[in-house]
């Protein structure tokens, strides 16, 4: 432990994982306390959100529940509240929430549609609008939102709300961090690339999942742990000369040219 975020309060939404293993909200809640952070574990699913606090109190951190519905205000309000009445302060709120998409552009129901935008965009922007006025207070802050390599390349047709969800989430990213910067607040996404969790293993075969963990420049299987450290290092000050940007965490699968390209080259054309 460096104690890279010693004296801050961390916010993580989607703090719990949905099945056996680390998401990235669990991954990102763990690590933050682990680097020094009192963190509050929010979730739609409480028994999740306990899940990750038992295991940062196991480890001798401090952190603790917050059922919340994100997407609405009210919720978001009363997690900010539960936070500062906690720990004192807000210092970083890590948006996690989300959800993928399985129609094709032909499929799309309006309703599909608008629910993509409702948990993935509005729950930033309405967690985004309940912690700004204690990170004002605060004296600065960090703000977290989880994108997808989705954003910049091609996906499967299925993923269309899913794709553009999240990069919409690139662009609430600029938003808020040219309103905020004059709060010394800093507004940063993680884009993930085909990492392995709890939500992908449940749509991936074995075959599947060895073909993501082989499909960037580095030959292993990203994970959890991967998007965690991301967002400690844009939470911590190390990063505090850096907003409006994203970060793609995704062994290089965004600059590889499909089917080949320099992975491909015998190792004497190196």
């Amino acid at each position: 432990m460096a104690d890279r975020l010693k004296g801050k309060v961390a916010v993580v939404t989607g703090a719990g994982s949905r099945g056996p293993g680390v998401g990235n909200g669990k991954a990102a809640a763990v690590l933050m306390a682990r680097e020094g952070a009192k963190v509050l574990c929010v979730d739609l699913h409480d028994e999740r959100a306990q899940e990750t606090v038992d295991l940062i109190k196991s480890e001798g951190f401090e952190a603790s529940v917050f059922g919340a519905d994100v997407t609405r205000q009210e919720s978001c309000r009363s997690m900010a509240s539960a936070a500062v009445e906690r720990y004192g302060r807000i210092d970083i709120l890590q948006n996690n929430v989300g959800i993928p998409s399985r129609q094709t552009l032909a499929d799309i129901t309006e309703d599909e549609w608008d629910e993509h935008f409702v948990v993935n965009v509005r729950s930033m922007v309405m967690a985004a609008q309940s912690v700004v006025p204690h990170m004002i207070a605060a004296g600065g802050g960090a703000i977290i939102n989880l994108s997808s390599i989705a954003a910049v390349r091609a996906y499967p047709a299925t993923s269309t709300a899913y794709t553009v969800s999240k990069s919409a989430a690139m662009g609430l990213t600029v938003a808020l961090a040219g309103q905020l910067g004059q709060h010394r607040i800093r507004v940063n996404a993680v884009a993930p690339g085909q990492v392995f969790t709890p939500l992908v293993a449940e749509r991936l075969d074995e075959e599947g999942r060895q073909r993501r963990a082989t499909s960037g420049l580095i030959k292993d299987e990203g994970n959890a742990w991967d998007i965690g450290w991301a967002s400690v290092f844009l939470a911590s000050d190390e990063a505090r000369w850096i907003t409006g940007q994203t970060l793609l965490v995704d062994a290089g699968i965004s600059v590889t040219i499909p089917g080949g390209g320099i992975a491909t080259l015998p190792p004497q054309r190196l």
